[in-house]
C-alpha cells in the first residue's frame, strides 16, 4: 500500500488565504457589493508571511483574505439583501425601458430596505465596546454633517450625521465629558472622556463647500462608512441620554406661540437644539444623572500605594474644578466669532453664553447686559464698549481649557499679538518628539527663552556656575599641592647642606708637622685620638646614611599632582559604533525585520524634528530680519 498524502497548497499559509477573485466567486457577489459587505462587517484583507505559499505560487501581489472570513460571510443576512437590491434595480430599469411607469412607482414604493443593528450589536457587544471604537465614527460623521446634496451622497444621510452629532454634543455639555480642545489648519480636535474612554475627534470648520474638480475621492466607499457609523452613534447616542436623564430624542422646555405661529414645529425643535444654548428636559427632575455624583476614591480604590493615592486624590480635584471652570461667568459672542465650537467648549465647563438674535436663534441675554464678564471679540477696536466686562480674544477660552485655570486675560485683550496656541495632545512620555520652546516654558517654569531663539534654562545655568566653583577649587587645590612641595624641596635642600659639611669635615688630610716628628713621646697619644675620631666619623655616616634613607622615603610618599586622561572622541566613536554593530548582529532573524522597522521610525522621527527645528530657526531669523528693517526705517523717518 502505498501513503497518500495531501497535496500542495492545501495545509499551511497556502490553505488559510483566498484571493478576492476567489472570494467574489465563492460568495456570487459583484465588486462594489463585496467591498460594501467587508465595510459593514469590519473585514480587511490580510498579510500573510509568505506570500508566495498564500498564493498557491503565483506571482505578483494579490489582494488576499482569510478563508474563514469569508466562510464567516456566507451566513450573513445582508447577502441576502443586496440580491434583492440587485432584483430591484433590474426590476425598475425594465419598467421604466417599457415605459410601465405604475409597475415602476409600485417598486419604488415597496424597495428593501437595509437595516444594520444586527451588525452593531455584533460587532460591540459592549456599550465599552462601542466607545472605544468612536473616534472615526465622530469624525467621519462631522465632515459628512457640513456636506450639500452630492453624488453617491445623499441628502436624508447629511441631515441625519448632523442631527446625531448636535445630540452627541449635547450630551457632552449635560455629562461634562469635556477634557481638551485645539484649534488647528483642520479643524476643531476635541477630546471626551466618558466612562473612563478617552475619544478625539475632529470638526472641521464651517466654510462654505468648495467641489472638487478632480474625483480624487471614491464617494460611495466613505458613504458606505457612514452608513454604518450613523446607525452605531444613534445606539451611543441613545444609551447616553438615559445614562444622563435625559428624553431621547431630546426636548426642551415650552416655546412662545408668537414663535410658534413663524415656523412649524419641526423646524422649531431643531434650530433651537441645534443652537446648543438651551437645557433639555430631564426624565426625572428630581434625581440627577448618575455621572454627576462625586466617587470616594478611598472606598472604592485597590491601590496600597500612598503617593498614588495621593496622586490620584489630586487628579481628581483638578478636574472637578476644570468641570466648573466657567461656572458664574457670562460670555457673549461677537458677530465674527465660530459660534458653535465656542458655545460648545463653554456650556461643557459650565459657563453661560449667549449672541445677537438677529445672528441665529438661541440667544438667551443681549449684549447691553450688565452681569456679561466677558465679551468675545476677533477684531482689533470697538467703538462701544463697556467697563464692566473684558473684551478678549476666542483664544483665551481654548487655552484656559487645557491649562486647566482660568488664565490672565492680559495676553488677550482686544487686538493684542496673541501667545503660541500649544497642542494639548504633547505626550512628553515619547521619545524623539519635537516640543517649541513656549510649550517647554509653560511645562518647566524655571526655562528662560532668550528673544533671539537662544534656549537656556536656569538648571544649566547653575550647573556652569557650579563647574567655575569647581574650577576654582581645583586651582586652590593645586597651589596648595605645590607651596607643600616648595617646603619639602627647602628642606631637602638644607639637610644635604649639613651632610655636605659633616663630609668635608670628615675628610681632611693629614698634617705631617715639625713637631710631631720632635715629639715622639706624643706619637702614642695621636694614634689614639686619630682612632677614636673615626669611630664617630663612621657612628656620622650611619647616622646620615638613615637621614638620607628617611627623606628618599619622605620624598616618594610626596603627593604630586595627576595629569588628566586624554581620551581621542574619535577613536570612542568608533569602538562604540563597533560595539553597536556587534548587538544589532546577535539580533534574532525573526526579529531583525521588526528591529528594521522600529529603527526606520526613529530616523523617521529625527528628520522631523530637524526639518521643525529648521523651519523655527528660519522664521526666527525673519523676524529678526524684520525687526531690523522697522528700526532702519525709524531711523530714517526721525533723520
Amino acid at each position: 500500500m502505498v501513503a497518500i498524502g495531501k497535496k500542495k497548497y492545501q495545509t499551511g499559509e497556502g490553505a488559510q488565504f483566498m484571493t478576492r477573485k476567489a472570494a467574489l466567486k465563492k460568495l456570487q457577489l459583484s465588486l462594489s457589493e463585496f467591498r460594501k459587505l467587508c465595510i459593514l462587517k469590519g473585514i480587511y484583507p490580510r498579510e500573510p508571511r509568505n506570500r508566495k505559499r498564500a498564493q498557491k505560487g503565483k506571482s505578483g501581489i494579490k489582494t488576499l483574505y482569510h478563508v474563514k472570513d469569508i466562510q464567516f460571510l456566507l451566513h450573513e443576512p445582508i447577502v441576502w439583501k443586496l440580491r434583492d437590491y440587485k432584483i430591484f434595480n433590474r426590476k425598475v430599469g425594465r419598467a421604466k425601458a417599457m415605459k410601465d411607469f405604475s409597475a415602476m412607482k409600485r417598486y419604488l414604493n415597496n424597495h428593501p430596505t437595509l437595516k444594520l443593528d444586527h451588525i452593531v450589536k455584533e460587532r460591540y457587544p459592549t456599550f465599552i465596546d462601542a466607545l472605544r471604537d468612536l473616534d472615526d465614527c465622530l469624525t467621519l460623521s462631522y465632515l459628512f454633517s457640513t456636506f450639500p446634496s452630492m453624488a453617491h451622497v445623499p441628502r436624508d444621510q447629511s441631515a441625519l450625521c448632523r442631527r446625531l452629532t448636535i445630540e452627541f454634543m449635547h450630551a457632552c455639555i449635560v455629562g461634562k465629558y469635556l477634557r481638551k480642545v485645539f484649534v488647528s489648519i483642520k479643524g476643531y480636535y476635541y477630546q471626551a472622556e466618558i466612562k473612563g474612554q478617552t475619544i478625539t475627534w475632529i470638526t472641521p470648520h464651517h466654510f462654505s463647500f468648495e467641489p472638487q474638480s478632480k474625483n480624487e475621492v471614491d464617494f460611495r466607499v466613505m458613504s458606505t462608512f457612514v452608513e454604518f457609523y450613523i446607525t452605531m452613534l444613534g445606539f451611543v447616542n441613545f444609551r447616553l441620554y438615559h445614562q444622563l436623564n435625559l428624553h431621547y430624542p431630546p426636548k426642551f422646555n415650552s416655546y412662545g406661540n408668537d414663535e410658534k405661529s413663524l415656523v412649524d414645529e419641526e423646524a422649531y425643535v431643531s434650530e433651537r437644539i441645534g443652537a446648543l444654548n438651551i437645557p433639555l428636559i430631564r426624565l426625572d427632575p428630581t434625581t440627577q444623572a448618575a455621572e454627576e455624583e462625586d466617587v470616594d476614591l478611598d472606598n472604592f480604590s485597590t491601590e496600597t500605594d500612598e503617593t498614588k493615592l495621593e496622586e490620584a486624590r489630586v487628579e481628581a480635584e483638578k478636574l472637578k474644578k476644570l468641570k466648573t471652570l466657567f461656572k458664574g461667568k457670562k460670555f457673549f459672542l461677537n458677530r465674527e466669532v465660530p459660534r458653535e465650537p465656542l458655545v460648545f467648549v463653554i456650556r461643557c465647563f459650565g459657563g453661560e453664553v449667549s449672541w445677537d438674535k438677529l445672528s441665529f436663534v438661541g440667544a438667551t441675554f443681549d449684549e447691553n447686559d450688565e452681569s456679561i464678564t466677558h465679551h468675545i471679540v476677533d477684531r482689533p477696536r470697538m467703538d462701544k464698549q463697556y467697563i464692566s466686562r473684558y473684551y478678549v480674544q476666542p483664544q483665551w477660552v481654548f487655552d484656559s481649557v487645557n491649562a486647566r485655570e482660568l488664565l490672565p486675560v492680559e495676553n488677550y485683550l482686544m487686538g493684542a499679538v496673541l501667545p503660541p496656541h500649544l497642542s494639548p495632545f504633547h505626550n512628553a512620555q515619547l521619545d524623539q518628539v519635537y516640543m517649541p520652546p513656549e510649550e517647554r516654558a509653560l511645562i518647566d517654569p524655571s526655562f528662560k527663552l532668550n528673544v533671539g531663539g537662544d534656549e537656556q534654562s536656569e538648571d544649566e545655568e547653575e550647573g556652569q556656575e557650579e563647574n567655575d566653583d569647581e574650577g576654582g577649587e581645583d586651582e586652590e587645590e593645586e597651589e596648595i599641592i605645590e607651596a607643600t612641595d616648595e617646603d619639602e624641596e627647602t628642606e631637602d635642600d638644607e639637610d644635604e647642606e649639613d651632610v655636605e659639611d659633616d663630609e668635608e669635615q670628615k675628610v681632611q688630610p693629614k698634617k705631617d708637622t715639625n713637631q710631631q716628628r720632635k715629639k715622639g713621646g706624643q706619637k702614642q697619644m695621636a694614634n689614639d685620638e686619630e682612632d677614636n675620631e673615626d669611630d664617630k666619623d663612621q657612628v656620622k655616616n650611619t647616622k646620615n646614611d638613615r637621614e638620607r634613607e628617611r627623606l628618599a622615603k619622605m620624598k616618594a610618599m610626596k603627593v604630586k599632582p595627576g595629569a588628566v586622561l586624554q581620551e581621542d572622541p574619535w577613536a570612542k566613536a568608533k569602538q562604540e559604533k563597533q560595539e553597536f554593530r556587534l548587538r544589532e548582529k546577535m539580533i534574532k532573524k525573526k526579529h531583525r525585520k521588526l528591529y528594521k522597522s522600529m529603527m526606520k521610525g526613529r530616523e523617521d522621527r529625527a528628520k522631523d524634528i530637524w526639518l521643525l527645528r529648521k523651519k523655527r530657526r528660519i522664521h526666527e531669523e525673519g523676524e529678526k530680519e524684520k525687526r531690523k528693517d522697522e528700526r532702519k526705517t525709524k531711523k530714517i523717518k526721525s533723520a
